[in-house]
């Protein structure tokens, strides 16, 4: 997350669902199974496997904008799917278009 920090990204905390704290509001965002999922595939898959991660409900729009700039700070591959589509996150940016 701090890499990610140092270019530009900036959690949105409307998308914690936690009755918590502002302070908290931001770290229960780092938890959210996406970012969880891909931090795993980054630690454990070689560098030039794709990262696919599947999922049964739509990705939040913060683990959308944290993904495309995990994508670009570590220069992988990364794969989501939501129920509703494929999400192709490299260097940056997402083939959704946003």
């Amino acid at each position: 997350m701090k890499r990610i920090k140092e270019i530009g990204y900036v959690p949105n905390i409307n998308f914690s669902l936690h009755d918590v704290e502002e302070e908290s509001k931001e770290l229960s965002l780092y938890v959210h199974s996406e970012k969880l999922a891909i931090v795993f595939g980054i630690l454990k898959l070689d560098p030039e496997i794709e990262i696919l991660i599947q999922k049964n409900l739509r990705v939040c729009g913060d683990c959308h904008e944290a993904t495309k700039f995990i994508s670009k700070v570590s220069g992988r591959k990364i794969t989501a799917r939501d129920s509703h589509r494929f999400h192709h996150f490299t260097g940056g940016f997402c083939s959704c278009g946003d």
